[in-house]
């Protein structure tokens, strides 16, 4: 296959991984930015925003599975020069995560006290959370609209839209907290309403600048009457790669609401130190996560074009530049991290538990990075199920499971359940290398490619071709 070296130019790591860095610490940048102020409200608002993102996080892997299988389908099928295929793939996506999020919006809007009863919130925290859960939550259609536009447009390899749309996001978003908050600028003082009512309207912008990039996005330009367009053939190849993504996501996130309901056990005190350290750590892994999300882009489209060899030493690159800025950036958290620890609680208690913590944070992160790259690696060849059947196992068994019988059974606490993360996350990191190792889908991208040869060949030289 003839390589283009203008697109090779616009799907090598550093293109791609700067723009979705950048992007990636605007989001960290809001979080943070989030809880500071957030923090001057009370450390029940700080718990109670922690809490309720790790459930709009769970919920997000139900249109995950179609918005993550269609990055990768798009990249492949543009790596491929099969750009019209692309193009009504990310239409199809669109409509049917936009479809999904908006039945999530009227369960979250009709049912928020429900929910946090049920994930065994405290009870001094129901009342924050029952604004706060029907206020966001009911923006979730706006979370699925923006998670599909910004993956079908970073993985076309156009990065930079999405960051320049994350960067208009955050400050709006900071500036409108800041009269909610602090009732500057004659704003209404609403505290954690207020909150809720500024996400909910950085996220209708940065859905409307997505929509207009995204119509432009492809060679042809996407019409009304395209949102019509469906293709049995090519949604079911995203499913393909989609469903088991969507369950691997599902796994981290509703384990990880697993581990937050058993720290809400243990008390306020665990659940607002671990939504700190939650924090802190977007720190370790910003620029590692940028690199192993660029190197998913770049491998899937190595792959769809059959450069194989290319795409094997990719994951490589990736890990010989994320991993030593990953110890850097947790060894400089370790230094640092009770001093910016202050800006954002006095309580002594939880500054105490989150010095230990940092510690562990240091073990923890470098685990994180070898399953983002060869774990993002093995998705970009559709290597999906593998990821999901580890994650499954190991995410329950290990993570979850022996953190609830240290952690809540045995009274070990907080640092249990990380010691318990991280032994998942090293595990899985293991495996993961190994399979990637063999090589398998490669080699079976590589046949297929045989085969479509010697066909073409047959056919040019008018002979047939002997098939076994």
């Amino acid at each position: 296959m003839k390589i283009n070296h203008n697109e090779d130019r616009k799907f090598t790591l550093w293109v791609l991984a700067w723009p979705v860095f950048i992007e990636l610490f605007l989001q960290f940048l809001l979080g943070t930015v989030d809880t500071l102020m957030v923090s001057r409200i009370s450390d029940n608002a700080v718990a109670v925003v922690g809490f309720s993102n790790q459930l709009f996080n769970a919920l997000t892997t139900l249109f995950a599975t179609v918005a993550s299988g269609a990055g990768i389908v798009i990249a492949q099928k543009i790596g491929s020069r099969r750009e019209e295929e692309a193009r009504t793939v990310a239409i199809i996506a669109f409509k049917a995560t936009a479809l999904i999020g908006l039945v999530l919006s009227v369960i979250l809007i009709t049912l928020p006290r429900p929910i946090a009863v049920l994930l065994q919130l405290p009870e001094e925290l129901l009342p924050l959370a029952e604004v706060y859960i029907s206020i966001v939550g009911g923006g979730m259609i706006l979370t699925a609209i923006m998670s599909t536009l910004g993956t079908a447009i970073r993985n076309t390899g156009n990065t930079k839209g999405p960051m320049y749309t994350a960067v208009g996001m955050n400050i709006v978003h900071i500036m409108m907290n800041y009269c909610f908050i602090f009732g500057a600028f004659g704003f209404p003082q609403w505290g954690l309403t207020g909150v809720a009512i500024s996400t909910v309207i950085s996220r209708l912008i940065a859905c409307l600048v997505l929509l207009f990039i995204f119509l432009g996005t492809f060679e042809r330009r996407i019409g009304l009457k395209d949102f019509s367009l469906y293709d049995r053939k090519l949604f079911k190849e995203v499913l393909v790669i989609g469903w088991p993504l969507g369950i691997n996501s599902a796994s981290w996130v509703f384990s990880q609401l697993a581990i937050f309901s058993f720290l809400a056990v243990l008390g306020s005190t665990e659940l607002a130190a671990r939504t700190y350290m939650n924090t802190l750590e977007s720190f370790c892994f910003l620029l590692g996560f940028s690199l192993a999300l660029a190197a998913q882009i770049q491998i899937a489209h190595l792959y769809g074009g059959g450069r194989t060899k290319e795409a094997y030493s990719a994951v490589y690159r990736t890990l010989f530049i994320g991993l030593p800025l990953v110890i850097i950036n947790a060894f400089i958290l370790v230094l640092f991290g009770k001093h910016v620890l202050g800006l954002f609680t006095q309580d002594q208690e939880i500054l105490t538990m989150c010095a230990s913590l940092l510690w562990l944070n240091l073990l923890l992160q470098p685990g994180k990075m070898v399953n983002m790259a060869l774990g993002n690696a093995l998705n970009a060849v559709g290597d999906t199920r593998y990821t999901m059947k580890i994650s499954l196992i190991f995410m329950w068994v290990i993570a979850t499971g022996c953190s609830y019988l240290l952690g809540v059974s045995l009274g070990w606490g907080i640092v249990a359940i990380y010691i318990c993360m991280i032994a998942d996350e090293y595990i899985r990191a293991v495996l993961s290398y190994f399979r990637w190792r063999g090589r398998k889908f490669l080699r079976q991208r590589e046949e297929e490619l045989s085969k479509e040869e010697a066909k073409s060949a047959g056919i040019l030289s008018g002979s047939p071709v002997l098939t076994q």
